[in-house]
């Protein structure tokens, strides 16, 4: 079964970027639901009301490599600010990027177990009958930095708990150099970069 990282930013964007990022993520969970794939998105350091700056979001199924072609590139978004009234400009950019976790970057990285907090809840996604309707779902929270990530795949809690760390170090291995430049041009595309007059996608919000 195809598995595929998604890295979703909004780079240096103001904060309807961000809003626009949240946005994304959502409609790519529900294309993903429809497609019948499996989806679980984690955020970035500490996201305000408006949200992240960053995601990455994990697809999972048959399906998966399609929907992610279609979604790599910059995505358009067309709406007036809800933050700033009266601001003329209507056009937010997103960069979707595919990312491959095990070599974004070389550095190694440990949590120590007082640093996350889990929680448990329904499982819930694609599966009709065969769905997970047990509390095996887990939320892990990295309590230094604010990301939070859900793991519900598995009918098992310590499967679910196992990936949910997994993912989590993946975010953090993303974040641990940020002094390598070459780092962060690889990972989070910055706004600049986001190529305009060529989107992917559109939204109308």
């Amino acid at each position: 079964m195809a598995e595929v990282d998604l890295l979703v930013t909004s780079g240096d964007g103001p904060v309807e970027c961000r809003i626009a990022l949240m946005a994304l993520v959502r409609a790519i969970e529900s294309e993903a639901r429809l497609r019948g794939c499996k989806a679980e998105s984690a955020f970035g350091h500490r996201p305000d009301v408006h949200g992240a700056k960053s995601a990455l979001v994990s697809l999972e199924g048959a399906n998966a490599e399609g929907l992610a072609v279609e979604y790599c590139g910059t995505v358009k978004f067309i709406f007036k600010s809800p933050v700033r009234h009266g601001h003329k400009r209507q056009n937010w950019f997103v960069g979707v990027k595919r990312v491959n976790l095990a070599e974004a970057v070389p550095a190694a990285v440990s949590i120590e177990p007082s640093d996350v907090r889990f929680e448990t809840l329904r499982a819930g996604g694609p599966g009709g009958q065969h769905q997970n309707t047990t509390d095996s779902a887990v939320r892990a929270v990295h309590l230094p930095t604010g990301i939070v990530v859900t793991a519900r795949n598995e009918r098992s809690q310590h499967r679910n708990k196992a990936i949910a760390l997994r993912r989590l170090e993946s975010m953090l291995r993303m974040l641990a150099d940020r002094d390598l430049e070459m780092s962060k041009a690889e990972l989070f595309v910055a706004n600049k970069s986001l190529e305009r007059g060529n989107e992917v996608k559109v939204f109308r919000l």
